[in-house]
């Protein structure tokens, strides 16, 4: 497990290539979060299994219809998706490179079949490569019998990277609790004192959403803008029979205003939102302004927040504990920033949480409520 640029990937396509080449294994499997993330990274990514050998004339060839990566001695490595668990039943194999596997949403029972195929060779072993993310599958992976755990920080592997990518993360992440994931590796678990737990979000976490009743999409405008500015949060969900599904992160940092209000008006038309729920804390009517420039052709209902962040987010907490809001998919620089919020030491704006607890507000609470002013 490491950090973003530790050299996850290199290390897992380095050692399916050695045991292919040198290893005597004939017959692997590449399992990645969805299908493109396979062919886009584990084969054809800079650090991928296409591009790491050295001779040309001996580079795999990637077979889109059949999904299979043939070597030059003979050897196959089959495609497969972390999202269809049952596409791995048949299927056997002496070796396997599994890439980002605490972002599997459906780990366990992938990880589940595919041990059930580990059924050639001698000894057939996994290389699991990850960002590391505290769920239950992920940690119980951690403290399983004949498990090897390598840990790598970013910092190891600067040489390796851009400048620029090196301080982007820095000044994403700093000094913040989260750099000991997103940076350095480190497991973490939900923070003391945090309003959101993992457990809670993973319990009611779904692949698709159901035919909805209404879709918003939330925005937190960020008090400042430019290269520096926090995050503008901009969240996106719906309601189905009292339940509220979260659809998208679209926040991003360093935005000017109509650049995040572009990108709000985007997501907007992409889920299909009947309205922009907006908090003007920051900029008063002027973020409706912002928001009509660019081109916003649904209602924006401005809010003002009489109440502070934690206490307006306690009631959303509540009803995540209740199992009333779903998040779609995984939603992960939402969700870390979600189980930080609140903990002691907490440091940054929470912009995504904020836009979030706009969103579940706006879908399922009833009346203004005592923290609320609508505009």
């Amino acid at each position: 497990m490491g950090g973003r640029g530790a050299g996850k990937t290199r290390a897992g396509a380095e050692w399916l290539r050695w045991s292919i080449l040198h290893g005597r294994c004939r017959r692997a499997a590449l399992v990645g979060p969805a299908l493109h993330d396979v062919r886009e990274v584990m084969i054809d990514g800079p650090s991928g299994l296409k591009w790491i050998e050295p001779l040309k004339c001996r580079r795999p060839h990637y077979s889109p219809s059949r999904r299979i990566l043939s070597f030059d001695n003979g050897a196959e490595a089959h495609v497969f998706s972390a999202e269809d668990p049952d596409s791995l039943r048949g299927p056997q194999f002496d070796v396997a490179w599994c890439d980002e596997i605490a972002a599997w949403m459906r780990g366990q029972a992938v990880w589940d079949t595919l041990q059930m195929g580990l059924r050639l060779g001698a000894d057939p072993r996994v290389m699991a490569t990850t960002t590391p993310r505290p769920t239950d599958f992920f940690k119980g992976l951690l403290t399983g019998p004949g498990t090897l755990v390598r840990q790598a920080s970013m910092a190891e592997n600067a040489e390796n990277l851009s400048d620029g990518f090196v301080a982007a993360m820095q000044a994403a992440y700093g000094g913040s609790a989260l750099a000991r994931q997103e940076i350095h590796g480190e497991l973490l678990e939900d923070a003391e004192g945090a309003l959101f737990r993992r457990q809670m979000i993973d319990a009611a976490r779904v692949s698709a959403p159901p035919m909805l009743e209404d879709v918003i999409v939330a925005v937190d405008p960020p008090a400042t803008s430019g290269p520096a500015a926090d995050a503008c949060g901009i969240i996106a969900a719906g309601v189905r029979d009292g339940v509220a599904y979260v659809l998208a992160d679209a926040s991003a940092p360093g935005l000017r205003p109509l650049d995040w209000a572009r990108r709000a008006v985007a997501v907007c038309r992409e889920v299909g939102a009947r309205e922009i729920i907006a908090e003007s804390n920051q900029g008063g009517e002027m973020v409706r302004q912002v928001l009509e420039s660019a081109g916003a052709d649904v209602p924006v209902r401005l809010v003002h927040a009489q109440l502070g962040k934690r206490a307006r987010a306690a009631p959303v907490a509540t009803l995540y504990e209740q199992g009333r809001v779903a998040h779609v998919g995984l939603l992960p620089t939402l969700e870390d920033q979600m189980c930080q919020f609140g903990a002691e030491g907490f440091r940054g704006s929470p912009d995504r949480v904020d836009a979030l607890v706009w969103a579940i507000w706006a879908l399922l609470q009833q009346g203004n409520g005592p923290w609320v002013r609508v505009l």
